[in-house]
């Protein structure tokens, strides 16, 4: 994975965390309980997918480059 696309990563890990953590605050209130659980599995689970993309991404991120063989 070239640099480029680790930054790339960590830019939508950031995005899709405070998208949805913007969300969950937003929320108003008057809706069932069933809205409530919906929307907060899937802040739940995006917020766990923008950290698994920000992980890998910082992890290439942090990486020496290597010198190509000979």
């Amino acid at each position: 994975m070239s640099r480029k696309m680790a930054g790339f990563l960590v830019g939508v890990a950031v995005f899709m965390i405070f998208e949805w953590v913007t969300l969950g605050f937003n929320l108003a209130d008057g809706h069932p309980a069933a809205f409530y659980v919906v929307h907060g599995v899937l802040i739940a689970v995006n917020i766990a997918l923008g950290i698994v993309l920000g992980v890998i991404g910082l992890r290439r991120l942090a990486e020496r480059p290597q010198s190509p063989p000979v």
